[in-house]
């Protein structure tokens, strides 16, 4: 399985990367091109992330050599300002109107030249890379300055790091300031590389209000044991919250401009009606119907009993699961559920008429007033492919469905793959007060369709505005918005005018749905107003729902003191958040506007792109490199693409991307073993160091021979095949490492390891293995209410394994299920898939969550039991479950295996056979017999001890 990317929708993520050296070290030496300083510095200021990243590196070879200095940065960010100090001389990039640059970047291709410096990357990046020629001994500085605005996903904002240096650096230091004046409220960090050792060089300060997260290891840190090479290589995650009032909204000043956010806590959740729209063409033949299956399955059992549904799946034809929508009790999910297993993939795709049919099912339930009163009506459309049958001209399906609508329901859309369009998708969705995300190919497509629908799962407001003093604001961006989302926040921003107030007010105007009401779950100081006026164009459903206004001041003076500090504050921060924040809004718009409408928002967003030196879609960063006063090349902002494979309007082969949602693709800044008359051509990809064999395999390759064979014959000389260069999913970087063998003899293969190793602190038997041979359904493993963990698992006893482990915490709230796959983490409803020997370490407010390249997950705590998992791959291979510091179970741990922690009464050898005898708990005899077995808590292969074990 690849790893998922954290992230989701995670294009709501901050995605932070730190530069890398393209080889490994031994290349890097060779090549003589040394990062000798590596820096990312970012300062999040009320959700706003300005980033700079700065690589010095000198060439220390006796030959000019070219120096690649690329960034990988999140899809959502504008790159600001990029500039090279070469011998004292500085050579920036100016950003510029698309036509204007667009001279220099044909000249630049006529030449043979790349000069598409930016691509995307993968799911949720774009890359940025430039290389310049280093003269003998020559130092060079690059920096890149990009800046965005945080989103709130699933109750957090999230900053994602990838550290990949290739190469051990002298300097290397990452900074994070957080300041939030709401203050915050969780902050929890993650990493893909972090080892207990490499730990101790990370450090977290926090207030109420600020925090700091410093990553600065020393070059011994850096060092993999026993190697020269660097042990940094993953993602490095900050997530955190802030706190809210019941007021739900926040206004902050600074310098003239203000920024409102708002996301109200404790409102109950509007009964929704659903209607998912299942394509089943011949395309999604396979694993992603597979996929479409799971995930449809596990999203009804989310339906709260207050909703209804229906499922329309379509190929060359639509058909309705049921001639109306139905509540979503038990018996209904049950049917549904069979419904979605049994769907059988054939045909074309007619999109329109599964569309209309839709449309057509909510209509007809309005018309009979059969939908909740105060509730509201979603469509959500999953498809792989663009129309081939019936209508299939997209602007008019496009015109159909939105008439169709006519603003009564929401519509969101998901692209599975990239065989289909997702400009045609997104103009849908936008049409309709909705919107769209891709869904990638993954082993992991069905958590993220999970996610996806997690997040609009639970609707809290419709219809929300905000209303400011005409006297007192001005240029506010987008401030009516159909939705509010549970874990979401709307985002308002606007400037202040010259003799505005001392006090900012606002009104923040939504519905509820009346339904609600009677929980008495509103908050009191909120003001509830009297029954709302028939909203035009909606439906019975939405003629019940009830007014609800937010009250929110600030005063100026004391808002603007709270941005003073400028460890944390960058000047100005706010006006760039407005003008990011609408430039955004304008784009979006663009989609759906009329070609009259369009050309007046594109005017207004290019006039903001320039001012405030933003590479958006509109604009381009021309780069003028030192070796010619004609040597530029141009910095575009990418667009999606139908075809993954298909290269961004780059120019020159660097704007071939790795496959998406790759962790392979990484910030390089580093040699590439080229003379100065090789710039600008067509660059392979860098050799890969061997991974470094165990011992016991020294002189045994790790890749097949017949593989190996083809790497042979099937490249040009000098380069390694396709298959076999960076971001190739056939690229071994490091072979999992064999944990020591034991002193004992070689195992037998007779010997198994079992399901589950006991140790008993201060009974007799220190140690107890258990066999199971009896299970039917999941089992209660252990449970103990006093330590808030509970453990499940299903057990095939056919097989002899867990088919699935399950760990659940009440405090913090947290779920991992593993099969033998990957492993799933489940937190605020959303889901982190791993991969198994994928190295991690997630401090969360606790718990602690470890993984090393054994695979062995560990969640550990100072005062409570460490839990582990662990795919073990010796005989009897299988998920295992491990535990330690079981002494701290408290008297009431339970479970097929808790009863083992309580009193347990050991019965003498047997006369006739002293490897057997008895044991007693709660009430229950065991017969235990000493056997031969496999000890796999310190992973593959595993060691020989002799253990008293019983069956269950």
């Amino acid at each position: 399985m690849k790893p998922s990317a954290p992230g989701r929708p995670w294009g709501l993520a901050q995605v932070l990367f730190l530069l890398l050296a393209a080889l490994h070290t031994a290349a890097a030496q060779k090549n003589g091109i040394n990062i000798y300083s590596l820096s990312v510095d970012s300062k999040v200021s009320s959700r706003f992330a300005h980033t700079v990243v700065t690589s010095r590196v000198v060439n220390r070879a006796s030959v000019m050599q070219e120096a690649t200095f690329q960034v990988e940065l999140p899809k959502r960010a504008f790159i600001t300002n990029f500039s090279m100090v070469i011998g004292g001389v500085t050579y920036p990039g100016n950003i510029k109107e698309k036509a204007a640059a667009q001279e220099q970047y044909s000249a630049a291709v006529a030449r043979g030249e790349s000069a598409g410096l930016v691509k995307a990357s993968g799911r949720k990046t774009e890359q940025f890379q430039v290389s310049v020629s280093v003269a003998p001994a020559a130092k060079v500085t690059f920096e890149l300055v990009y800046e965005e605005l945080l989103k709130r996903y699933l109750g957090a904002y999230e900053l994602l790091l990838k550290v990949q240096p290739q190469q051990l650096v002298k300097h290397l230091q990452m900074d994070i300031h957080i300041f939030e004046p709401q203050g915050i409220s969780f902050l929890e960090t993650e990493s893909t590389f972090m080892t207990n050792e490499l730990a101790d060089a990370l450090t977290v300060s926090q207030n109420k209000t600020k925090a700091h997260i410093q990553f600065k290891p020393t070059l011994s840190q850096q060092m993999s044991p026993g190697q020269q090479d660097t042990v940094l290589d993953g993602n490095f995650i900050v997530r955190y919250d802030v706190h809210r009032t019941v007021s739900g909204g926040s206004i902050q000043i600074e310098s003239g401009y203000f920024v409102h956010y708002f996301a109200p806590e404790g409102l109950p959740t509007i009964p929704k009606n659903v209607i998912f729209v299942i394509d089943k063409s011949g395309s999604m033949r396979g694993r992603k119907i597979e996929q479409t299956q799971e995930a449809l399955i596990k999203i009804l059992d989310d339906l709260s009993p207050n909703d209804q549904f229906n499922l329309v799946s379509f190929s060359g034809e639509a058909a309705q699961w049921k001639p109306l929508l139905v509540p979503a009790s038990a018996e209904n999910v049950n049917q549904a559920r069979s419904y979605a297993d049994s769907i059988q993939t054939q045909g074309g795709t007619n999109i329109n008429d599964a569309m209309l049919l839709a449309v057509q099912l909510l209509d007809s339930a309005n018309q009979k007033e059969l939908l909740p009163e105060g509730s509201v009506s979603l469509i959500i459309l999953l498809t792989d492919g663009d129309p081939t049958m019936g209508e299939t001209n997209p602007a008019r399906i496009q015109k159909n469905v939105k008439e169709a609508i006519d603003g009564q329901y929401s519509l969101f859309c998901l692209g599975f793959g990239f065989d289909v369009s997702l400009a045609f998708l997104e103009k849908l969705a936008l049409d309709n007060g909705g919107l769209t995300r891709r869904i990638y190919e993954d082993s992991d497509s069905t958590l993220q369709l999970q996610d996806f629908y997690q997040e609009v799962a639970n609707p809290l407001l419709t219809a929300v505005t905000f209303e400011y003093p005409s006297n007192a604001v001005e240029e506010v961006s987008r401030d009516n918005f159909r939705l509010l989302f549970k874990g979401s926040e709307i985002v308002v921003a606007g400037k202040l005018r010259d003799q505005s107030p001392d006090v900012l007010s606002a009104k923040v105007r939504g519905q509820l749905g009346r339904s609600d009401l009677s929980s008495g779950s509103v908050p009191a100081m909120l003001a509830l107003e009297g029954p709302s006026l028939p909203l035009p164009g909606l439906g019975p459903s939405f003629q019940h729902m009830q007014n609800i206004t937010f009250q929110t001041e600030s005063r100026v003076a004391e808002q603007e003191n709270e941005f003073q500090n400028p460890k944390y504050i960058f000047h100005s921060f706010m006006e760039r958040l407005w003008a990011y924040l609408t430039i955004q809004q304008l784009l979006e718009q663009m989609i759906s506007a009329s070609d009259a409408e369009k050309q007046a928002l594109e005017t207004r967003a290019l006039s903001l792109s320039l001012h405030y030196s933003f590479v958006t879609p509109l604009t381009s960063m021309v780069v003028t490199k030192p070796e010619g006063k004609e040597w530029s090349e141009v910095a575009e902002k990418p667009v999606e693409t139908k075809n993954k494979h298909k290269n961004f309007y780059l120019g020159g082969p660097l704007s071939r991307f790795r496959t998406a949602g790759d962790r392979r693709s990484r910030i390089t800044a580093g040699p590439s073993g080229k003379t100065p008359s090789d710039l600008g051509r067509a660059r392979p990809q860098g050799p890969l160091s061997p991974p470094h064999p165990h011992p016991l395999m020294a002189g045994k390759s790790l890749l097949p021979d017949m593989l190996l064979e083809s790497a042979k014959t099937a490249s040009p000389p000098g380069q390694l095949p396709a298959s076999l260069r960076p971001g190739a999913l056939l690229v071994l970087v490091s072979q999992p490492a064999l944990p020591t063998l034991g002193t004992t003899a070689a195992v037998p293969a007779a010997i198994q390891a079992p399901a589950v190793i006991l140790m008993l602190p201060r009974q007799s038997v220190a140690r107890l293995c258990v066999d199971i041979k009896h299970s039917q359904g999941p089992m209660n493993l252990l449970s103990d209410p006093d330590q808030g963990i509970e453990v499940t698992a299903q057990y095939e006893t056919e097989k002899a394994r867990f088919s699935w482990i399950e760990v659940t915490f009440k405090n913090p709230q947290l779920q991992v299920r593993a099969i033998p796959e990957h492993v799933v983490v489940t937190r605020n409803r959303r889901n982190f898939a791993y991969k198994w020997k994928e190295t991690l370490f997630s401090v969360i407010p606790g718990v602690k969550l470890t993984m090393d390249k054994a695979g062995l997950l560990l969640f550990s705590s100072p005062d409570r039991v460490t839990i582990g998992l662990l795919p073990w791959d010796g005989p009897g291979e299988g998920l295992r479950l491990l535990l330690r510091d079981t002494h701290r179970f408290s008297s009431r741990v339970g479970g097929t295996l808790g009863q083992f922690y309580q009193d347990v009464l050991w019965g003498p050898p047997a006369a006739a056979d002293d490897s057997k005898r008895m044991l007693r708990v709660q009430g229950l005899e065991y017969s235990a017999t000493r056997l031969l077995k496999l000890d796999y808590q310190e992973g593959s292969p595993g060691t020989e001890i002799s253990c008293w074990s019983v069956e269950l």
